[in-house]
């Protein structure tokens, strides 16, 4: 677990005087739109030599499994956001995948449906496997579609991006994937074995043939060091990216702890699994991936820094 620090600390521009809010604030109960919360966001930065060990309180936690939080610590860096990461997640081998490779060598999919970023490194380890077959690949968003952007970029012109859905839910996927032809269409559907069922359901009720595949599992960290801890329920913002980085997060606060800060997620299921849960100060983008994920983030910030000013007022 690395602590990320700068060499800056964040301080946000003036705010005008508001009402406390009540701890059952959440981010739809905003007076104005988030677009105007967002571009009122400034920072001033003042350098500092301070050593990491005296860096101050971090302002967000980021939680994805380790070694895949560089993108988000890197535009929050940018932004003098200092971050703490604290994976929460693991990924592991699913029952299907063995069966993936051989798949993809022995049938002939109209549609790869990869919803992860998770799922499509997944899918490129098999796809190789298989010795790289021709594949016309759907993904959920541009988060998901950057997987592939080394093989889009190489000699190898056998896989093929050919569908996003106007929103990046795995709903609107189900709903807007094309069926072409006139004979029934075969998707491919390697999936993460809690991933719901929405997409096979909706693929199945438009006349798809889908093929599901539980390539690989999303398991909860169990113990994070007490340190560590005790630092992350300091920060004013969690940024999470799944339904089971949260619930692993609600297990890891002790029950003593009356925590209520505010939650950053990545994406709306990620969202409403967060509120489910009962936490009340959640924040997402209406388009899932990196670029939301900040603007989300940034909202997140600033609220927390409107309640401080209230409660020295």
């Amino acid at each position: 677990m690395a602590y990320t620090c700068s060499l800056s600390s964040l301080l946000l521009s003036p705010v005008p005087n508001i009402t406390l809010l009540p701890s059952s604030f959440s981010s739809s109960s905003l007076p104005f739109p988030k677009s105007s919360l967002l571009s009122a966001t400034k920072f001033r930065a003042f350098a500092s030599a301070s050593a990491p060990s005296s860096c101050p309180t971090p302002d967000v936690v980021v939680t994805r499994e380790q070694g895949k939080n560089a993108k988000l610590i890197d535009a929050l860096a940018k932004l003098n956001i200092h971050c703490l990461e604290v994976p929460l997640v693991k990924h592991t081998q699913g029952p299907d995948l063995n069966k993936l490779s051989s798949l993809l060598k022995d049938v002939i999919f109209d549609w790869i449906v990869i919803t992860s970023p998770e799922a499509g490194l997944v899918f490129l380890e098999a796809w190789k496997a298989a010795r790289c077959p021709k594949v016309r690949i759907g993904v959920v968003g541009a988060g998901t579609a950057s997987v592939f952007h080394e093989i889009l970029l190489s000699r190898e012109k056998t896989l093929e991006i050919a569908f996003s859905p106007s929103k990046a839910t795995g709903k609107v996927l189900a709903a807007e994937l094309p069926n072409d032809g006139e004979s029934t269409c075969e998707v491919l559907y390697p999936a993460s074995v809690k991933a719901g069922n929405e997409i096979e359901e909706g693929l199945t009720d438009r006349g798809f043939k889908v093929t599901r595949l539980n390539t690989y599992n999303t398991e909860p960290v169990q113990e994070v060091d007490h340190a560590v801890l005790k630092q992350a329920l300091s920060a004013p913002v969690l940024a999470v990216a799944s339904p089971s980085a949260i619930r692993a997060w609600i297990n890891l606060v002790p029950k003593s702890e009356s925590w209520d800060k505010s939650v950053a997620c990545i994406g709306q299921t990620t969202a409403l699994a967060a509120k489910k849960l009962g936490l009340k100060n959640v924040y997402y983008p209406d388009n899932p991936g990196l670029d939301g994920w900040v603007e989300s983030i940034l909202e997140a910030l600033r609220m927390h820094e409107k309640v401080e000013k209230a409660l020295t007022c």
